[in-house]
Formats: structure tokens, sequence, C-alpha cells
């Protein structure tokens, strides 16, 4: 690949779906879709920029080159004390907030093979406030391929290891060969759509969110993706509603319209009630 194949690749992915790959990672995007060009029968790269910019199937395979250059790992309860600051503290308010209208909303944007959104869900299983309540989890990725296995909701070793006993034995069936799947109760809670969290017009189709999980996805963006990206998720939540990041992330210097609360075990970011209303607070 030479360095303007590698810009062209690049700058053609990152117009899709906002993901930058690096000059450092030029060898890394080489490998990965080096089975690409296999697949077509494409002579080299220039060829296969060609046919991602021109033939009548380049949006499939733009799908399968994203899906090449991504990485997928997570597991189930995954950042434990963030999931409990929602648990003890964001779910008794959310609880209140809507308790005319007995409706909770959850979106986990980027929810890769889906433990993220299922694991929601055995939250508000366990915490039984929500019982008779309509409540629905919605996680979304831009990889089909992922999908597909968060709707076989079928999980081996390595996405159960922050998973306790008593956990697996509630809310998991066993399948054999070291696989568990999850139980229909709490399947029954979480629906996947696909989804490019850059395509705005495709965003509007999302219902309004009480909270969005967007955890450890923006770490691919630049900082005009993730400004893009949290209008859109700000959009996307009610006012007052609240969105959760990776421990890694944070919104310093970008601009975006949320208010910072802290909580006695973590930090989240809220859409303001009001128009206008910015700033931090402290709970």
């Amino acid at each position: 690949m030479s360095a303007e194949e590698f810009r062209l690749l690049r700058d053609h992915v990152y117009s899709h779906c906002g993901i930058l790959v690096h000059e450092d990672m030029k060898f890394v995007m080489e490998r990965r879709l080096w089975p690409r060009l296999e697949v077509l029968g494409a002579p080299d790269f220039s060829a296969y920029h060609r046919y991602l910019r021109y033939d009548a199937n380049r949006h499939v395979e733009l799908e399968a080159a994203v899906e090449s250059l991504t990485t997928h790992e997570t597991y189930f309860f995954r950042e434990p004390s963030q999931l409990k600051a929602f648990r003890e503290e964001l779910l008794p308010t959310l609880e209140k907030r809507n308790a005319r209208t007995r409706r909770l909303r959850l979106w986990s944007a980027g929810c890769s093979s889906g433990e993220e959104a299922y694991t929601l869900a055995m939250l508000l299983k366990e915490e039984r406030r929500f019982d008779d309540w309509d409540v629905e989890v919605y996680g979304t990725d831009i990889s089909r391929r992922v999908l597909a296995m968060a709707r076989r909701a079928e999980y081996g070793p390595s996405a159960l290891r922050a998973t306790s006993a008593d956990l697996l034995e509630r809310f998991f069936l066993p399948t054999g060969h070291a696989k568990v799947r999850v139980r229909d109760e709490v399947r029954a809670m979480v629906s996947f759509g696909h989804h490019n969290l850059l395509d705005e017009a495709g965003s509007q189709l999302v219902a309004k969110m009480d909270a969005v999980f967007c955890r450890n996805v923006m770490i691919y963006f630049d900082q005009s993706a993730r400004r893009k990206v949290l209008r859109i998720l700000r959009d996307r939540l009610v006012p007052g509603g609240y969105l959760l990041l990776g421990h890694s992330e944070n919104l310093l210097n970008l601009g975006a319209d949320f208010e910072l609360v802290h909580l006695r075990g973590d930090l989240v970011y809220r859409r303001p009630e009001l128009p206008g209303l910015l700033g931090s607070e402290s709970r």
C-alpha cells in the first residue's frame, strides 16, 4: 500500500463513519484490508479504492472494509463502578421522573456483540422497580456481523469474565460447547439495529432516550467526528437525559451542550432540562 493509497482509503473510511486511521496504522490497514482485495480479485489498493468509490456494490463492500478495521472487544458488566452508580443513583431519579408514563428507554450506542445492552437489561431486572413498566433497551452498531452475534445471544468465557456466579445462574442458560445463552426474559427487553453514529438522518429514527451509553466508542473518532456524534446523541436524549461515556473518555474541549453531573461513584453527563442551561453541578 503506497502512501497515496493509504490516504485515499483512510479519508474514504473517515467520511463514511468518522473512524480515523492514524498514519502509524498504515501497516495494520494494509494487513486487514488485503483479504478484501483477494475476495474481489482487485490487483492493488488503488483498484480497491476505485471499487469503494464507484462500483454498484460499493456500499456493501464499504461495510466489509469498516468491519475489517474495527475491534469489538467487550464483555458483560464492564466498568462496574459506573454501572453501580447508574443503578443506585440514576435509576431512582429516572423512576421518579417517568412515574407518570411508566416508560423507560436506554440506548447502547456502539453495542458491539450485545453484552452492554443485555447487561443494562439485567440491571433493570435486578432492580425490580421497573417490572411493570414499558421498558426497552436498544443496541446499535455499524457492524452487521456483531449485531448478528448480539441477536444470537450466545457467549463464551471471555465475555463472562466479570460476571458473578449468581448472575450467571440467574440470567444465562448453558448451551454446551463452553457457551451460554441469555435467558428469554432478558432478550425480550432488548432490540438491536444497524446504525452509523454519524448518520444524522438515520438517527432521527431512534426514539428519544432517557439514558445513552456510548462507552469506548469515540476513541476511534477525531475531534470533529466526536462533536458531530455528541450533537446527535444530545438530540436523541430527552431533556434531563443522561450520557455515560467510558472512563477513558470525556467532553473536555469538545464544546458539547451537556452538564457534568457528579455522582457519588462516577461522573456522567446530562442534557440540560432547559434550553441554554449549561454548566456543571454536583449531586
